[in-house]
């Protein structure tokens, strides 16, 4: 089973974590269920950018990212090449390093 390391983020996990994931889940939903908070504003319906992530290894092991998420990557803060929407980017079979960006675009979130 593949791993997620999810590499420190001073609010939302301060100590970072790694965590085993089932292929076939989004890193959003590995996250929430290991209790790493990561932003959702939409419910995870590819309608916003607050679950932006950056893959810093493993990406190559990810499923490119559909037309639609790259339109609202666009609009995501801190846009680099490894971004993804954590909650349309699958895990496959190899180790992740994911990186949570220290700001989002959300108007209104409950942590703030």
């Amino acid at each position: 089973m593949p791993n997620i390391i999810f590499l420190p983020h001073e609010e939302i996990c301060p100590e970072g974590a790694s965590v085993e994931a089932e292929a076939g889940a989004s890193i959003c939903d590995v996250a929430l269920a290991n209790g790493i908070e990561i932003e959702h504003a939409c419910e995870k319906s590819c309608a916003c950018t607050t679950c932006h992530v950056y893959v810093r290894e493993g990406m190559d092991s990810l499923e490119d990212p559909t037309e639609d998420e790259e339109d609202l990557l666009d609009k995501a803060w801190g846009l680099e090449p490894d971004s993804r929407l954590s909650c349309q980017a699958r895990v496959a079979d190899k180790d992740l390093v994911v990186e949570i960006p220290k700001y989002t675009l959300n108007q209104v979130s409950e942590h703030h």
